[in-house]
């Protein structure tokens, strides 16, 4: 007898998780900071994801994750005192023209800020969402968006100067290799 074939979604989530895994991972990293913290964070949505597979799958996965992703940050956060544990010493900054030490002073900089503002900062910025996106995932509204991010932003400006300044932009705005078109 041969195996019975069932539309139960199996390989339409399996194949989601394959095609989006990495993207998610480096934004709950964003997020939280810690990479293991991220591979949990990531591993809970994904099964939170499973269990409602079949209700999601035709609408978008993707920012459902998200969504998961980041209230469950948040929620880490409120529950949790701040304390990053590492295994390794800190990562050094070097001269080298790469970038490097302007993704690490960043990454920094997003350790210091508030969970609602770094989660601002990595919807709008890295994950490329609206304002109206962003509210959603966070279920916020935009007004708070709006000014979570400008607090985030002058937050960096204070915290890393050494981000410097792009003195082509209007007002000489922060350069954090984030930026989009609004």
């Amino acid at each position: 007898m041969g195996p019975t074939t069932t539309d139960d979604g199996r390989d339409g989530y399996v194949t989601f998780v394959e095609c989006h895994q990495h993207r998610l991972l480096r934004a709950a990293y964003l997020v939280c900071g810690n990479r293991h913290q991220a591979e949990d964070l990531l591993q809970e949505a994904l099964l939170k994801l499973a269990l409602r597979w079949p209700s999601v799958r035709h609408g978008d996965p993707a920012a459902y994750v998200r969504t998961i992703l980041y209230r469950d940050a948040v929620s880490w956060w409120r529950r949790r005192r701040r304390e990053w544990l590492s295994e390794y010493p800190p990562e050094r900054a070097t001269t080298e023209g790469d970038g490097a030490a302007l993704r690490l002073a960043l990454r920094d900089a997003l350790g210091h800020l508030p969970p609602r503002q770094r989660a601002v900062l990595v919807l709008r910025y890295f994950e490329d969402l609206t304002e109206a996106a962003t509210a959603e995932a966070l279920g916020v509204t935009v007004g708070t968006v709006k000014s979570q991010c400008h607090m985030a932003l002058r937050r960096l400006r204070e915290i890393a100067p050494e981000l410097g300044r792009d003195e082509g932009r209007p007002g000489g705005g922060l350069v954090t290799g984030m930026e989009v078109n609004p």
